[in-house]
């Protein structure tokens, strides 16, 4: 898809870390890009490198309220959302409200401006699966009324509403499936996996470990991440796709892996597993490859030295 004229993208959650990061690639591709966000999770340090940046605009607003934006906008990318099981158990109103109402209110801006909308699912609407690896066309194994459920379903009413737009307003509209994604600019304690971990080593304090650590994730860097989410706003595929990283680990295994490579000597302290904490996570991007031309390029060990770069500058 090749355009004549600078194209504008709005991003919701465009303070968050994976917003902050399409923001980049977006200015990079030459967008323009507006972003909103109204820090709920999202961190305005995020954002600080562009200030003064002719080419981006920020609006500190809910995206659950009526979005006016005067300028003419080709794509709309809606990654507003608490996305951390500590976030979302903590906010899980507004985590429905942003799922069910941002998504209405971005896509209806998307269809007045006759924008491409991208939606920002999750690898959450498989639930606790009993398919493995997980591929697109499975529904899922979701608790509708546990403590995770506002998060899994309010993506599975915006998947639901996105091809509602799609079929019945005509609207372009994509659905990226986001597996475990890690990388700069994630919080130190927003309860995942990969800032915990790092954040107890380099505290030097025993890496906590929710039950007995066999359940799978399975791990992507961000910029792998971002790559394959711009190449299917360019596409003109309308199914959900799944970009992460296939290469599969226990937690016990993930948890050995960073006390190797930053070479601490701690011990491993064992906590009862959070209710519905899926056992396993692995993503089959065979349609990423065959519809994108997109597979990961960023090793783990690679990924996990730049992330832990990060945590020490913002804890030095």
């Amino acid at each position: 898809m090749k355009f004549s004229r600078q194209l504008t993208s709005l991003v919701t959650g465009g303070a968050g870390f994976l917003g902050s990061h399409l923001t980049d690639r977006l200015l990079k591709e030459g967008h323009r890009v507006i972003a909103i966000d109204n820090f709920i999770t999202g961190d305005p340090a995020n954002i600080e490198h562009l200030a003064g940046n002719e080419n981006y605009r920020f609006i500190r607003q809910d995206v659950t309220q009526y979005l006016f934006v005067p300028d003419d906008i080709n794509f709309v990318f809606h990654f507003a959302s608490p996305a951390s099981p500590i976030d979302y158990l903590e906010l899980p109103i507004p985590t429905l409200k942003v799922g069910a109402l941002g998504t209405h209110n971005a896509l209806g801006l998307a269809k007045d401006k006759r924008a491409t909308f991208l939606l920002a699912s999750t690898s959450e609407t498989y639930g606790d699966p009993l398919e493995h690896p997980q591929n697109e066309n499975y529904w899922g194994n979701v608790n509708p009324i546990g403590p995770r459920g506002v998060y899994d379903e309010a993506k599975r009413f915006a998947e639901a509403m996105t091809m509602a737009y799609h079929r019945y307003h005509h609207v372009d509209t994509k659905i990226v499936r986001i597996f475990n994604t890690y990388g700069p600019r994630m919080r130190l304690a927003d309860g995942r996996v990969v800032p915990a971990f790092i954040g107890q080593a380099l505290n030097g304090v025993p890496l906590t470990i929710f039950g007995d650590g066999s359940q799978t994730r399975s791990f992507c860097y961000v910029s792998d991440l971002i790559d394959g989410i711009y190449k299917l706003a360019m596409s003109k595929f309308h199914e959900p796709v799944n970009i992460g990283n296939p290469r599969e680990m226990t937690i016990k295994q993930f948890a050995e892996e960073i006390i190797r490579i930053m070479g601490v000597n701690l011990s491993l302290e064992h906590k009862s597993l959070p209710v519905d904490d899926p056992k396993v996570r692995q993503p089959d991007i065979s349609r990423a490859k065959k519809v994108l031309g997109w597979e990961p390029k960023i090793e783990f060990e690679e990924g996990i030295r730049l992330t832990i770069d990060y945590f020490r500058s913002r804890l030095g």
